[in-house]
């Protein structure tokens, strides 16, 4: 799965995405960069997490592991797209891309979770993230397994918002509904984060 325009993350070069969360001190929402896949507070070394393993975390795993499970509870985050790429495998050698977005095109926001880890040799900060997947819904599931959570406006500030003793709300990790959606297939390109040009935008 990736963004638009931000066809995934490489070990040499990961990505920059603007994130949605809300600010500690007011509580009030602000947009911060952080880097897409997550590294824990915990990590030893930036080396371990450097390729694509954290840039998505299942739903369903989420509770299970202190490296989801503390973010969950705490750092909730909105990461706001316009849609995503899936691939969906033709045969053994070919995968065809499919483009995912709103039925009226709208903006939305999907469910994520970040973290700060401290360089130790450099004595500084990293903001990262990852979004949160779960099961498909009728139109994912024709190219894929899983798709990304996405979130109804009405539920950002119930996501975003987390208060010690309360449950982080589980029930919002849904698949989204099929029929505010649309699917269309996509250039070939988007598959090469080296690509970048006009026609990535449009059908194959």
């Amino acid at each position: 799965m990736a963004l638009y325009c931000l066809r995934g993350t490489t070990t040499l070069h990961p990505t920059f995405q603007p994130v949605i969360r809300n600010n500690k001190e007011t509580a009030e929402r602000e947009l911060v960069m952080m880097r897409w896949g997550m590294v824990p507070h915990s990590a030893k070394s930036l080396a371990d997490f450097k390729g694509l393993a954290t840039i998505n975390a299942k739903a369903e795993g989420l509770m299970k592991s202190a490296m989801w499970r503390i973010p969950l509870q705490r750092r909730r985050c909105l990461i706001p797209a316009d849609g995503f790429y899936e691939w969906k495998k033709l045969d053994e050698k070919t995968k065809q891309p499919y483009a995912f977005s709103m039925s009226d095109d709208a903006p939305f926001a999907f469910a994520g979770l970040w973290d700060a880890w401290k360089d130790p040799v450099h004595d500084q900060w990293l903001q990262s993230f990852t979004i949160v997947t779960t099961k498909p819904n009728e139109l994912t599931s024709t190219v894929h397994h899983r798709m990304p959570v996405i979130l109804h406006q009405e539920d950002y500030d119930e996501w975003l918002m987390s208060v010690d003793g309360e449950d982080p709300p589980a029930n919002l990790l849904r698949p989204y509904p099929a029929n505010e959606m649309k699917a269309k297939e996509a250039h070939k390109d988007v598959g090469n984060v080296r690509n970048n040009h006009r026609e990535l935008l449009n059908s194959a």
